[in-house]
């Protein structure tokens, strides 16, 4: 999957889907799957270390993950996360971040909001780096907005989400992730683009869904918001296995003479 092939889709009114996966053993079975997109996401923090929100992610955890994905070499395309502040601080450094993401095998940089880093967003496109945006709720800006809150439901707010939408397209964004905001908006906001929308609690006219993998499998139980849907009960599989191992192993079942030299 490449950039061309994802606003091909948009044209063509082809959904494009993209989970989150940041390790290789995931990134090994989602090579043989129809997901289109890899996000590599600053979720990481939250699924894979058991932090409270993403702003503990930095740049040498997001590379490792990044890395990791990468060495799969799964045929979807690979988006990197930028972690929090890593994209404010200076273009320079900004550009220093992206070339590391990007030499650990990202083939494009997700980017949370716009206002205040435009010329960051202009710049790196215009060196040759996609960057992906992101709007509705940033969660990176969770203490601004004062928790995981749905986005864009006044009218004002609504209006300020479109025009940030328009602005990421005209830096030359090539898609662009709406999270937890009215249905109507993020489905007036695909209206009015050419860029890709992907949505994330955003309602089934974006141009595509994306979904934290861990959470789709049902693998973790104590996040459940109204958006997700588990297609698995991965957590009471994986502990039905283990219970099924330790009863052989105390029973002397295994390993039977199949599994012995």
């Amino acid at each position: 999957m490449n950039i061309a092939q994802l606003k091909k889709m948009k044209q063509d009114q082809q959904k494009i889907t993209m989970v989150t996966c940041y390790d290789y053993c995931f990134a090994q079975l989602l090579k043989d799957t129809p997901i289109d997109c890899i996000l590599v996401g600053d979720s990481a923090a939250m699924t894979m270390h058991g932090h409270d929100n993403t702003l503990p992610a930095d740049i040498d955890m997001m590379v490792a993950h990044i890395r990791s994905v990468a060495t799969a070499k799964p045929p979807q395309l690979i988006v990197g996360d930028m972690p929090f502040l890593s994209y404010r601080i200076d273009i320079p450094t900004t550009m220093r971040h992206a070339l590391t993401f990007m030499q650990a095998g990202a083939q494009a940089i997700k980017i949370e909001g716009v206002d205040g880093h435009e010329e960051a967003i202009a710049y790196m496109v215009q060196s040759g780096i996609p960057v992906m945006g992101h709007l509705g709720l940033t969660p990176q800006a969770i203490h601004q907005l004062s928790g995981f809150k749905v986005q864009g439901r006044s009218e004002s707010q609504g209006e300020l989400i479109l025009k940030q939408a328009r602005t990421l397209e005209a830096l030359g964004c090539f898609a662009l992730v709406l999270e937890c905001i009215p249905a109507m908006l993020a489905q007036e906001i695909t209206a009015q683009l050419t860029i890709p929308t992907i949505g994330i609690g955003a309602g089934s006219a974006t141009d595509g869904q994306v979904l934290v993998l861990h959470d789709l499998l049902g693998l973790q139980t104590q996040f459940k918001p109204k958006f997700l849907k588990q297609y698995l009960n991965g957590a009471q599989l994986v502990q039905n296995a283990l219970n099924d191992y330790v009863k052989e192993v105390k029973q002397g079942d295994f390993p039977s003479p199949e599994y012995e030299y």
